[in-house]
């Protein structure tokens, strides 16, 4: 029997995990990021619902509510990003924002998770999944600042900091391949697109028979295709994109090499990624070279 080939869940969750039928899946993967029982009550926006072939390079953003009326954010992002933690600062302000109607008490103001799944090295760290919140301690005692006891009745929290946002990065290409964990199991899905038959984490079942590439139709599949090959050039694009930056610009790595106007390294880089349909904006983000000088290589106005 051949291997199985199951869709990447950057496209399952653009395209199939909004189904209120593979809700399971989604609730399986939310449940072992959190560790806690997740029921999504429904999906309510997505930024990325997209089908021209440049925007598959956008973040995939899905955005749900649970069974405790809490906001769930879930972005997988590909693309390399100096300014990625900003941007899950935005996104948390921004949906906490929209979601509560003018006029309506503060209290009405939504717990948020932000799961952030990337491609990417993102910060510097030996762990590949960290979990952030808010803590209030103490800067003499160093205790941890609780609610009083009617904010806990009114707020189910126990701490001041269980009220803001919470944030997840899994760092998915730092991941070892070695899954002794259930979320392991999942981050393993997440990384290779590939299910273990001894896998026992929740939703992978699931997954195991929804999320199967030979279960599209062919039109579907070679639209699949096509966004698996746009991805890996994009990959590609970086990664050279850094290689090059660090050999002209030497141990300053490409930040340095820009300082010192050295953007030849990039000009093959630039072109390429121009031809394949990439955006200046996205081009910027890859090389971190300004518009400028992307539009001075290519000699465009």
């Amino acid at each position: 029997m051949g291997k199985t080939n199951y869709i990447r869940f950057d496209w399952a969750i653009k395209r199939l995990l909004r189904q209120k039928a593979n809700f399971v899946i989604l609730e399986g993967f939310l449940s072992t990021v959190l560790g806690d029982d997740i029921r999504i009550e429904k999906i309510l926006d997505s930024e990325s619902n997209k089908e021209h072939a440049v925007d598959k390079f956008n973040r995939v953003d899905l955005l749900a509510e649970n069974s405790a009326g809490e906001l769930l954010i879930i972005e997988v992002q590909n693309n390399r990003e100096l300014n990625y933690f900003h941007r899950m600062l935005y996104g948390t302000s921004k949906v906490i924002t929209e979601y509560i109607g003018e006029g309506e008490e503060y209290d009405n103001v939504k717990k948020v998770y932000s799961i952030n799944v990337v491609y990417f090295e993102l910060g510097q760290g030996k762990d590949y999944v960290y979990h952030g919140r808010t803590e209030f301690r103490g800067i003499h005692g160093k205790d941890i600042l609780q609610l009083s006891a009617s904010q806990k009745k009114q707020f189910a929290c126990k701490e001041a900091g269980d009220i803001y946002p919470e944030y997840y990065i899994l760092r998915v290409e730092d991941f070892n391949e070695v899954a002794t964990t259930q979320l392991d199991e999942w981050i393993l899905f997440l990384k290779t697109s590939e299910i273990p038959e001894n896998a026992t984490a929740k939703g992978l079942s699931e997954a195991r028979k929804r999320l199967r590439v030979d279960n599209m139709s062919a039109s579907e599949r070679a639209t699949y295709n096509d966004h698996i090959e746009a991805v890996r050039y994009q990959q590609s694009v970086i990664k050279t994109g850094i290689i090059e930056g660090r050999e002209e610009g030497r141990e300053e790595g490409i930040k340095e090499g820009i300082k010192e106007g050295r953007v030849e390294a990039f000009t093959e880089v630039v072109v390429n990624a121009y031809r394949n349909g990439l955006t200046i904006e996205q081009i910027q983000t890859i090389t971190q070279l300004g518009e400028e000088q992307i539009r001075e290589i290519l000699n465009i106005s």
